[in-house]
């Protein structure tokens, strides 16, 4: 079913008694696809709005995207409010924001989570001001007290040296943003329906103060998606080509810790860490990484945690599952000689 109904925009908050039992997800989405945080969102949303009684709503915009809002049904949502224009055809911060705000404060949801991207962090703070109310950043884990109908919002600090647990009980939407590859990314559901409703907004005409001339775009990794992760610290002494070299016998990404990418041995895009990228792979290789806290978050939710380290004593060993002392410099030219010549022998 699918039904329209119009907005308007105040320029305020609302209280506590005002919000509706809804936990809402920023939809966000990219050359006609959902970003797999807006996914991984729905799913936690979905484990959350369970335990607590309450709807899963998604707040979709952009241009000819309802193919998207029943895609996000599928994963999860009860409702998604979908709003096109064709000022919303491509991300503005300033459209955007005007939009967004307008269906948040008409709809009151308790709730609101968006993906610690280049763009969900940009919205998250514009959203935060315009409706008075707080927003926790760059989480990395989501509880709810259902008693209190207060989420709470996990962040590392100083380094990975403390966890803090954030609330907003006093004002809502409670608001926080998740980074990409802290949840895991839960398949469709075919037969679940749920509701599209159409927003119709009018936005301001000089609400635009920024046009996208162009758009330049280099290829990337997503290390998030990475189902074996071969990782590298300080001790490869930049020697990062044989790490290459074993990934793509692995079939698997490379990443590093923070003194190789400053060092410039890696992209920055591969960095892992809390500073870095959070992944789940199935399996995590760590080859001379110490182990310090920082980095342990980025791969603390693999299935499988392999570490070569020569020190007996690095902490990395508390984490892993295997832990192999051993030089990485004479281990990982024997890894990959037997892994070549298992591939040989599977071939023969």
């Amino acid at each position: 079913m699918t039904r329209r109904k119009g907005l308007v925009l105040p320029d305020k908050g609302y209280e506590v008694g005002e919000a509706a039992a809804s936990i809402w997800i920023y939809l966000e989405h990219r050359q006609g696809k959902l970003a797999s945080v807006s996914l991984e969102l729905l799913g936690k949303a979905r484990s959350l709005a369970v335990e607590a009684g309450m709807d899963v709503v998604g707040l979709l915009l952009g241009e000819a995207l309802e193919h998207l809002a029943r895609e996000a049904i599928r994963h999860g949502a009860d409702e998604v409010r979908l709003i096109e224009d064709s000022q919303l055809a491509e991300f503005n911060l300033e459209t955007f924001t005007d939009a967004a705000y307008g269906a948040i404060f008409e709809g009151k949801p308790a709730i609101l989570l968006l993906g610690a991207t280049h763009d969900g962090r940009d919205l998250a703070g514009r959203l935060a001001v315009r409706l008075q109310t707080g927003l926790n950043a760059d989480c990395t884990d989501l509880l709810l007290d259902s008693d209190r109908g207060v989420l709470i919002s996990e962040v590392t600090g100083f380094g990975g040296g403390i966890v803090a647990l954030l609330e907003c009980p006093q004002r809502r939407p409670q608001m926080s943003t998740v980074r990409p590859g802290v949840f895991p990314l839960l398949g469709a559901d075919p037969s679940r329906s749920g509701e599209v409703l159409r927003i119709a907004t009018n936005l301001r005409e000089n609400t635009r103060k920024t046009t996208v001339l162009e758009h330049d775009e280099q290829a990337g990794v997503d290390l998030t998606q990475a189902d074996i992760l071969i990782c590298g610290g300080r001790g490869m002494e930049g020697d990062f080509e044989s790490l290459h070299q074993l990934a793509e016998l692995l079939d698997g990404e490379v990443g590093g810790t923070r003194p190789p990418v400053d060092d410039g041995y890696i992209e920055r895009e591969r960095q892992i860490g809390q500073t870095g990228v959070v992944c789940r792979p199935k399996v995590a290789f760590c080859f001379g990484i110490s182990g310090a806290f920082h980095f342990i978050v980025g791969i603390e939710k693999a299935d499988l945690v392999i570490a070569v380290n020569s020190d007996p004593d690095a902490p990395i060993f508390e984490y892993a599952d295997y832990c192999i002392i051993a030089d990485v410099r004479e281990f990982i030219p024997a890894l990959r000689r037997e892994l070549e010549a298992h591939r040989e022998r599977a071939h023969a």
